[in-house]
């Protein structure tokens, strides 16, 4: 799972069509709903944790390159 994670990052943060604003108003975005849906005490879809570590990941790599 871990690689999958890495290798979609990498593949987001090559990619010119995404800026770094994309990056920045995605995580924030679904920061902000998984943070609803766990104010509601519902479970958090594993889906939302993994796009937030690839965003995550994608980001700082964009950040250092």
């Amino acid at each position: 799972m871990k690689t999958d994670i890495k290798v979609e990052a990498d593949r987001l943060a090559a990619d010119p069509r995404i800026s770094d604003y994309d990056f920045w108003r995605s995580l924030k975005n679904l920061n902000y709903e998984i943070f609803n849906i766990a104010n509601n005490n519902e479970p958090i879809p594993f889906a939302m944790i993994r796009w937030r570590a690839i965003l995550k990941q994608a980001r700082m790599k964009r950040a250092h390159a």
